[in-house]
């Protein structure tokens, strides 16, 4: 295994190992500077950055990097800057000077370091996150198409797009893909985090320079934050919020949020913004059903010169549901140990490869789908197995008559024998019902996906 490869095995490793928060902050720009004798060398963006994974972080880095080498080697730490290829930190700590975004000199913490070549000025990454390598499946098809509409005009149709969901969903992928085609079409962009916006507040309250402020994120096209719900409770940052979103939206401009919850779920966010959050679209993504895990798995396999059995990737896709970064970090795990054993990929290696990842579950059965179902809306089993009609019992009976064919390998009557002795047609009819309405509902979506969910994380391994 090259040391490149190792050292993206360890990334991905250590995104599954460690929070998306923790990932982000210190690692998610990390480089490979070097590697020889010596030990690895990684790129950083600035002194901060060096001396928290140096103090904080080496330990577990280096644990997961030897077990993927397989042998002892050493780690550490620059400021990498892309203009001399060395350790070139500047007084204030960063990889370089001020940069420039559509002409105008700033010196927040929200530009690219030079040695990052993952990032472009205006905050978008260059390694892929547009919509062309977007899988699109029923659990995100309404964010895709929202953002997708966004991108081809914006200001024009969804203003603000507020997308949200659970983590490693693709919201982020989302908001870079809008952020490239608006961009690629002339459009003054930026992309950041709600975290670096306050950051930004504050350096320019504490410089009391909120002019350059302003300038920066009022004097765009299109403003994308990702992560929006960490701006709650912090009053300073959600009042230049709420005026920077009027600047903007009373121009016609575009704004793109996201967000781990929808907006009236952020118990602390002042009803004002609340309020605009909610003026144009409210899209949500949920996790992504089998079909559509198969799929991303196939699309990363395309960039890899290993082969994996499709077997393989319905193991994976079958017992990695969380999120997609979960799904991706198992597929990079079993191609780095495959790499490591001479490309090979079988049973035995996945099953070594993903021992921590892979939760190999009996069967799920008739009993415990509406066990489940019952619990999610709240009834009893007899009234789901009974002969009531009431709207109350009715749909989730048609729920569980879907749920019982797509998650176990039970028959139309079967499922109807569980059900108080219903004809195979009423089941057909039921689970037709909900198969028909899921991608376009987003309440049911929601119900069919956390019901999954329960379902699998009870039944015993």
């Amino acid at each position: 295994m090259s040391p490149e490869s190792a050292w993206k095995a360890t990334l991905g490793e250590l995104e599954l190992q460690m929070t998306k928060a923790t990932f982000n902050t210190w690692l998610r720009d990390a480089r490979l500077i070097s590697a020889d004798a010596g030990g690895y060398v990684v790129g950083v963006r600035n002194a901060y950055a060096k001396d928290w994974l140096q103090n904080r972080l080496k330990e577990t880095i280096l644990r997961t990097l030897n077990a993927i080498v397989t042998e002892p080697v050493d780690l550490s730490f620059v400021v990498w800057s892309e203009h001399n290829g060395a350790a070139s930190p500047s007084p204030n700590g960063d990889a370089s000077g001020p940069s420039t975004t559509n002409g105008h000199k700033h010196s927040f913490s929200s530009r690219p370091a030079a040695g990052n070549p993952l990032l472009d000025e205006d905050g978008l990454r260059n390694n892929g996150y547009r919509f062309s390598t977007f899988i699109v499946g029923p659990s995100n098809r309404l964010a895709h198409a929202a953002a997708l509409s966004v991108g081809e005009n914006p200001g024009q149709t969804y203003n603000p797009l507020f997308i949200y969901g659970g983590v490693g969903l693709g919201k982020t992928h989302l908001l870079h893909a809008v952020g490239h085609k608006c961009r690629d079409s002339g459009y003054r962009v930026l992309y950041t985090s709600s975290e670096t916006f306050t950051n930004d507040l504050i350096q320019s309250i504490r410089s009391r320079d909120m002019a350059q402020f302003r300038e920066k994120y009022r004097s765009l096209d299109v403003l994308l934050i990702d992560d929006i719900q960490f701006i709650a409770g912090k009053e300073s940052t959600q009042e230049e919020l709420f005026h920077t979103f009027n600047e903007l939206h009373s121009n016609g401009k575009q704004v793109v949020l996201s967000s781990d919850r929808p907006p009236k779920a952020m118990v602390t966010l002042e009803e004002r913004l609340q309020s605009r959050f909610e003026w144009g679209l409210m899209a949500d993504i949920q996790q992504p059903d089998v079909e559509t895990r198969m799929a991303i798995l196939e699309a990363k396999l395309e960039h890899s010169q290993v082969y994996v059995p499709r077997h393989v990737l319905e193991t994976i896709a079958r017992n990695v549901r969380n999120n997609i970064r979960e799904l991706e970090g198992a597929l990079n795990k079993v191609i780095a140990y495959a790499e490591l054993n001479g490309g090979s990929v079988d049973d035995q290696l996945v099953t070594m490869a993903l021992a921590d990842l892979l939760h190999y579950t009996e069967k799920v059965t008739v009993s415990q789908v509406l066990a489940a179902v019952a619990n999610h809306y709240r009834i009893t089993l007899d009234a789901l197995t009974g002969s009531s009609r009431s709207r109350a019992v009715a749909f989730p009976r048609q729920m569980a008559m879907y749920l019982a064919r797509t998650e176990t390998d039970a028959s139309f009557p079967q499922i109807g024998g569980y059900l108080g002795n219903r004809d195979h047609t009423t089941v057909l009819y039921g689970y037709e019902k909900i198969a028909g309405i899921i991608e376009t509902d987003a309440n049911v979506r929601r119900d069919v996906l956390k019901i999954k969910s329960s379902l699998y994380e009870t039944v015993p391994a």
